[in-house]
């Protein structure tokens, strides 16, 4: 499906998009609120911009998607891949990234506010200057990553993988 097939569709009110191919699609600034997109290939997308509050993403391929400064809250995106991907300035609270394969990711500066990242891979992700507070990030591999200016506070980090991660300059509470 080509990304104005989508658009079109989403206009007349089709919601379910799940498992479309949209491989290098160009859907900078687009308004997919509440849109099912699961197991959708986005591979490379352009995304940034785009409206994409409670939208579904379960098992979504978005390797290498630039997501940067998107919205993206309240949407579900349980065990996506996100391998590479660029979120810079997005708005993640209250967003459910559980399972989701976060690895080499920028995150510089997105909001994660209540996010749920139970066993997300975060592996060598930049994190700098993020807002994960409230988040829960049980079990999350967050080994290489840089947390560097990242707000922790009351994220619960039972379990969580921190080795070799860049702490300088995290907040953290007393309850870590």
């Amino acid at each position: 499906m080509e990304a104005e097939q989508l658009l079109k569709n989403y206009a007349a009110g089709i919601r379910d998009f799940t498992g479309v191919n949209l491989s290098e699609a160009n859907l900078r600034e687009a308004n997919l609120k509440g849109a099912i997109l699961d197991k959708a290939i986005l591979d490379g997308a352009n995304l940034s911009h785009a409206n994409l509050a409670q939208t579904s993403f379960v098992g979504a391929d978005l390797n290498g998607a630039d997501l940067s400064d998107a919205n993206l809250s309240g949407s579900n995106l349980t065990g996506a891949i996100l391998d590479g991907a660029i979120l810079d300035g997005a708005t993640l609270d209250g967003a459910n990234l559980s399972q989701a394969d976060l690895t080499v990711a920028k995150l510089i500066e997105t909001n994660l506010t209540e996010a749920e990242l139970q066993q997300a891979s975060l592996i060598a992700a930049n994190l700098n200057g993020a807002d994960l507070s409230g988040a829960d990030l049980t079990v999350a591999d967050l080994s290489q990553a840089n947390l560097s200016e990242a707000d922790l506070n009351q994220a619960n980090l039972s379990g969580a993988n921190l080795e070799g991660a860049n702490i300088e300059g995290t907040i953290l509470d007393e309850n870590v």
